[in-house]
């Protein structure tokens, strides 16, 4: 009965969190297709580089005491209130920081306009540091679907605002208002609905305490970040503006994939698997499920949109932005297996090991970090290939301890999913010389926005048909899992039972 009724927790505030992560995502992703078609590659790849500095920073105010309050078994008052005021004092620390060698950056990037842009755009700090207390707070009571329905909101007022901005000439401009007014909103919003004000107290002790455990996830998180971001101004600097928009157009679009899951994942995890510290064998059904399931949706989602990356590019940005296919298509296969790393690294902090979590970040990022300077020479679309084959050995690194904490490991994990990755893999094979006969033939104008959409609607509609036959026809796990998971959020299954 206990873990029949963990396992609905976990549903429901998988549920939520997906709605309020795709929600996110997915009107972020159109608000950002509108303004890319109105600024176009260059003021895109402006943004991008200013936002890794305020991402670098985020982590280093939110990463280790987040993590912290949600693993904690109990916090009170004072642990909430000591990490809201301390990640104020470190905001501000860091905005000086970056405000007054804002110069430097703008020298180092050849672009003055960077001075005042992120300056403005460091305000950011300031709103990200009560949201993570507040998001803590969420997680901890598995409120997601309050989270989901602040999230969108802000989402819906600052996409208004920043495409009337973009509208009005406004530029890169009107991306970092509707940054700023986003984190605002959704901090209010949070604010009123949580109905938790922070008290006067900095208590040392447990300060203390979160930061013996945080600190290596704080650490982790800043070199994976840091690592994850490197790729903007290597390009930057060894292209132009321009490319860096190209890059930044193919990561995202299966980044907005991948990390709705990711986020997902992350949330109802971490506080389920934390519940389950002291239970090995539940634990390990947990990660299996959570990462045969994972695996049946992202596979085919990530090996679709390579197939058909052309026509989607072509459609939502238009031809100016054509030279982001292939890098798409590459992000793609880099993307695909980060459901992976997500559930082993969640895993692995739920018990309390964020020692190993940081040893791991170090290892990967250092063969990683050498793959990235051996690839240089191989031009854009080389780095991120090797990137991606990068990615998919880290499953492995990742993958390993849970050998040993909860008898799990990657050589399991693989075996467990390679039917998923082989269905997804041959239906993109398909996909893909459905749309080369439409071409070779005369069929469809892949060519013209017309011709794309009537194909890439045949192509997906002929992906989803394909993938779902093979998974009925050879009896896929994943899909038993998904139905019966169906069954359970809905109460089906203990109405068939009764």
């Amino acid at each position: 009965m206990q873990e029949q009724g963990i396992k609905k927790n976990v549903i429901a505030g998988f549920f939520w969190k997906a709605a309020e992560s795709g929600g996110d995502q997915l009107i972020t992703f159109f608000i950002s297709i509108i303004l890319a078609r109105l600024l176009g590659p260059e003021k895109y790849g402006t943004m991008s580089v200013m936002l890794i500095f305020i991402t670098i920073a985020n982590v280093i105010i939110q990463n280790g005491f987040q993590t912290a309050l949600i693993q904690k078994k109990e916090i009170n008052e004072a642990d909430l209130s000591s990490v809201f005021w301390v990640g104020l004092i470190i905001s501000a620390v860091l905005y000086v920081l970056i405000f007054l060698t804002a110069p430097i950056t703008a020298d180092f990037f050849g672009d003055p306009d960077i001075v005042p842009m992120l300056r403005v755009l460091s305000l950011l700090l300031f709103t990200g540091s009560v949201v993570s207390v507040e998001m803590a707070i969420v997680a901890r009571r598995m409120s997601f679907g309050m989270q989901c329905r602040a999230t969108i909101l802000a989402d819906i007022i600052s996409g208004a605002i920043g495409v009337a901005a973009a509208l009005r000439g406004l530029g890169t401009w009107a991306l970092i208002l509707q940054q700023l007014i986003k984190n605002a909103a959704l901090m209010l919003i949070l604010n009123i609905s949580l109905g938790w004000r922070p008290m006067f107290i900095v208590s040392a002790e447990r300060i203390g305490a979160l930061f013996s455990y945080g600190w290596k996830v704080l650490v982790s998180g800043l070199i994976d970040t840091i690592y994850t971001n490197i790729y903007t101004p290597v390009i930057s600097k060894l292209y132009n503006s321009a490319m860096v928009g190209y890059y930044n157009r193919g990561n995202q679009f299966p980044q907005v994939i991948v990390f709705s899951m990711a986020q997902t994942m992350q949330a109802v995890m971490l506080p389920a698997f934390s519940k389950t510290q002291s239970d090995k064998e539940m634990a390990r059904k947990m990660l299996r499920r959570a990462i045969k399931l994972s695996s049946f949706v992202m596979f085919p989602m990530m090996f679709g949109i390579m197939a058909t990356a052309e026509p989607i590019v072509r459609i939502l940005l238009g031809e100016q932005w054509m030279p982001a296919v292939p890098l798409l298509r590459l992000c793609c296969l880099s993307y695909s297996v980060w459901h992976l790393h997500v559930a082993n690294l969640q895993a692995i902090n739920a018990n309390g090991r964020s020692d190993i979590y940081l040893k791991l970040e170090i290892i990967k990022k250092l063969v990683g970090t050498a793959v990235l300077v051996l690839s240089v020479r191989m031009g854009i679309t080389g780095m991120i290939l090797m990137k991606a084959l990068v990615d998919y050995l880290t499953t492995f690194i990742n993958g390993y301890p849970n050998k040993d904490i909860i008898g799990y490991g990657p050589a399991a994990q693989w075996n467990d999913i390679l039917p998923e990755f082989c269905l997804a893999a041959a239906m993109a094979v398909v996909v893909y010389l459905l749309q080369v006969i439409f071409v070779v033939f005369g069929i469809i104008d892949m060519g013209s926005t017309g011709g794309a959409v009537i194909g890439l609607a045949i192509a997906v509609a002929a992906g989803v048909v394909i993938y779902l036959a093979a998974a009925i026809f050879f009896r896929a796990e994943s899909l038993r899992y998904l139905i019966e998971t169906v069954k359970l959020y809905t109460g089906k299954k203990e109405a068939d039972q009764a």
